[in-house]
């Protein structure tokens, strides 16, 4: 006669039984605070990546009403104008850094020990790009705050919509740049050369800093094809509190399509280096 083994315990196995969508929540949550207690633990680092956009603002703000002209809105601050700008460049070079710090991962074997885990790959882009992306709300709403008395109507709403954005879009960048850095393992010059080179006309090239309108006829041309500038410019729409705008549906677009692309890139650059 058979034994038959049965299992009286009717508690689920919170791995097997975890669904994959709560399995990668896990996973992305899981980087995103081992990669977040290193930037607490450090801060001066901290308190200089606040007062970085305060630095932009003191040094620009001054020159702004009298430069802006055909950029800027009837009726409105040049801060409307000028702001959002500042954050997605603080964006860019936020997320654009991800590879950066895996090439220090790299050199102490840091890396390998994470793959050794049974992490999803693609939440371990996702977490480490909202890492870098998650100092940018503390520093959006101070330097908001900060501008309010020069002049800055504050929209929260619109504000808060322009960050989901500006997330969205920097996971894909995020993603992107961790490639890279996969790519350029052993080459550190590589990485930082590429990254320097493209970030630089990108920002260019978005109208971010100055506007393009009175640029010449080939850069607007260029311009049209970044998708840096439909970021740009759903951001300015938001923040002079406009929702429901082509710029804005543009912006969401672009955001959407650079996530998708770097998740993509990025997981497979993950899987060749397994």
């Amino acid at each position: 006669m058979t034994d038959v083994i049965t299992r009286t315990d009717t508690t689920p196995y919170p791995v097997a039984d975890r669904s994959r969508v709560g399995k990668w929540v896990h996973d992305t949550g899981a980087v995103f605070t081992r990669e977040i207690l290193v930037v607490l633990r450090d801060p001066f680092s901290l308190i200089f990546s606040l007062l970085q956009p305060l630095v932009f603002l003191g040094l620009f703000g001054p020159l702004l009403d009298g430069m802006l002209g055909a950029g800027g809105i009837e009726g409105e601050s040049a801060l409307q104008w000028f702001l959002p700008g500042v954050l997605v460049m603080i964006a860019i070079f936020g997320t654009g850094m991800v590879g950066g710090n895996l090439l220090y991962e790299l050199m102490t074997g840091a890396y390998e020990r994470i793959l050794a885990t049974p992490l999803d790959r693609s939440s371990i882009l996702v977490g480490r790009a909202l890492k870098e992306f998650a100092p940018l709300v503390v520093q959006a709403l101070l330097i908001t705050v900060v501008a309010i008395p020069f002049g800055l109507t504050f929209y929260p709403l619109h504000v808060l919509v322009g960050l989901l954005i500006l997330g969205v879009f920097g996971i894909g960048l995020g993603a992107l740049s961790y490639a890279l850095g996969l790519a350029a393992k052993g080459r550190e010059w590589v990485f930082w050369g590429v990254q320097q080179s493209v970030i630089f006309p990108l920002l260019l090239l978005a109208g971010m800093m100055l506007p393009l309108e009175s640029g010449p006829g080939w850069m607007q041309a260029v311009s049209n094809g970044n998708p840096l500038t439909y970021i740009v410019d759903a951001e300015r729409a938001l923040f002079t509190g406009i929702m429901w705008d082509a710029d804005v549906a543009w912006g969401i677009v672009a955001a959407l399509a650079t996530c998708a692309v770097g998740l993509w890139v990025g997981i497979r650059a993950v899987m060749r280096s397994i």
